[in-house]
Parts: C-alpha cells; sequence; structure tokens
C-alpha cells in the first residue's frame, strides 16, 4: 500500500493496538475482521460504495453499522466503521487493510498468550509443508466445502500447533483471496515478526545450524540490520555448501551453489 492507503492502516493499527486488551478479545476482533473481509471480497459494490472518496465519511460509516451491527463485536464494528470513514487509494486496499488488521489481531492473541515465537515458527514449518506436498496443496486450493478443508486441517494440525497458528491458518485457507496459500502464510509471518519489531531471515544450509550457530548468526544479522532477527533455517541440499541467507528483497548468498554459477556465467560470457 502507499500513499493515503498506507497512512490510513497505519493509523488503524495503532487503535487496534491500543483497544485490545485480552487474548480472548483479539481473537473475536480478528476473526470478525475476517468475515469482514469476506463479505467486502464478495460484494464488490459494497466495497466501492465504502470506499468511495465522494460519499459523506458519516454516511459510508452509517452503511457499514446498518449492515455489521450485532453481527460482530462493537469494538470490530467500531474499527470497521473507522476504515471506511478513511481516504483509500482503491477500494481494494479497504478489504486488504481490514484483512491486515484481521491478521495483526490473532498476532495480538498470540502476544497475549506468550506463544507469539511459536506463531511465527509454526507459519513456517506449515508453509514448508505445503510447498512439499502437491497433493495437500491441490487439497487446500480444491472447491470443496469449507467445513472439509477445516476438518483436514484440523486432522494435520491440532495438537500440533497453537490454537492461534490452527486458526489464523484456517483463515486464510478459507479465504485465499486469488493468493497462493505460502503467499498468504508468508504474509501472516511477516506480520507476526512485525509484532516483535523482528525481521524474518530465511537461512538456506546444507544441514542444521547448532543452537549456538543460530544465536551467533541471528546476533551478528540483527547488529547489522538494526532490528531484531527471527532465523527460519530450511534445509536445502541445492545450496552445496557455505549458506544463503534471505531478508526481505535482499539475498546474501555465499553458498558453494552460487560461486559455481558464477563461474559458469563467467564462462559463457
Amino acid at each position: 500500500m502507499r500513499g493515503a492507503s498506507y497512512a490510513s492502516l497505519g493509523e488503524l493499527r495503532d487503535q487496534l493496538d491500543t483497544a485490545l486488551t485480552g487474548a480472548g478479545q483479539a481473537r473475536n476482533v480478528g476473526d470478525g475482521l475476517f468475515g469482514v473481509t469476506g463479505l467486502l471480497d464478495t460484494e464488490h459494490g459494497l466495497r466501492r460504495a465504502l470506499s468511495d472518496p465522494g460519499k459523506p465519511a458519516a454516511e459510508k460509516a452509517a452503511i457499514a453499522g446498518q449492515l455489521l451491527h450485532g453481527k460482530i463485536t462493537q469494538l470490530t464494528e467500531d474499527l470497521v466503521a473507522d476504515a471506511v470513514r478513511k481516504r483509500w487509494a482503491s477500494s481494494a486496499d479497504l478489504a486488504d487493510a481490514i484483512e491486515q488488521l484481521g491478521i495483526e489481531a490473532l498476532a495480538r492473541q498470540a502476544d497475549f498468550d506468550g506463544t507469539l515465537d511459536d506463531l511465527e515458527d509454526e507459519l513456517f514449518r506449515f508453509s514448508r509443508l505445503v510447498a512439499a506436498q502437491p497433493d495437500l496443496r491441490s487439497a487446500l486450493a480444491s472447491a470443496a466445502p469449507a467445513r472439509v478443508k477445516s476438518d483436514l486441517l484440523s486432522g494435520l494440525l491440532r495438537g500440533k500447533v497453537t490454537p492461534v497458528a490452527l486458526n489464523l491458518i484456517d483463515q486464510v485457507v478459507l479465504h485465499p483471496r486469488g493468493r497462493s496459500l505460502p503467499v498468504a502464510l508468508d504474509l501472516c509471518a511477516q506480520i507476526a515478526a512485525n509484532r516483535r519489531q523482528q525481521l524474518i531471515a530465511v537461512v538456506r544450509v546444507v544441514k542444521d545450524l547448532s543452537a549456538q550457530q543460530k544465536r551467533r548468526l541471528a546476533a551478528a544479522l540483527s547488529s547489522a540490520y538494526g532490528h531484531d532477527i527471527h532465523l527460519n533455517v530450511v534445509i536445502d541440499p541445492a545450496v552445496v555448501g557455505g549458506i544463503s541467507i534471505q531478508i526481505g528483497d535482499e539475498l546474501i548468498d555465499a553458498t558453494a551453489a552460487a560461486r559455481l554459477a558464477a563461474v559458469r556465467r563467467k564462462l559463457a560470457a
């Protein structure tokens, strides 16, 4: 998001942070915001009306209130009303913002529960599982009823991940919004990391790092970037040797595979 949309989302995040006071409340708000996102994705005319800069803010808030009152918590209704009062660069940005606030609320639930670190790890591990198993990916992306997909996720994950992670994974599976599941999970993991003011470093190595190596690497990266760094370590035989680190769009590649590729490029030149 850029411009007016970015500013509006920032204000709503601050409002959400101030308003949430406990884990149960955070979950209710998160679930409600995902429901509103689904409504806006389905009802395009409604989404355009609620984000129309030519309509008075009070009129848009009244429309949202009439539709949602009694169906979601009062706090969630107030957040949505404030969202439609704000300016958005496009109608899609309004729906995207409400979804991101839903993810923020569930990440805040994990924060209240003391399971935020677990949430980041569990989202990453499940993303890797989905990437490695095409049949699972196809089943979750199929046109099967929502209950079937939820039951599949419950059978796979219940008791193996925190309730917040299971709920968040369920939400993004049932509301893909045109994205692949790994992309949606990456968005959730990044928002969870931001909750801890961390950057996520995806570290690819040929064999796992020791606990001491992970601590030293995280400390070195934190010093270099000026932020806490959360390591997601991927065992990848393709690196051959060395280490590859990706933080956002930046790739630090010191693998033997990368050096061999560089030599091949020089020979071909």
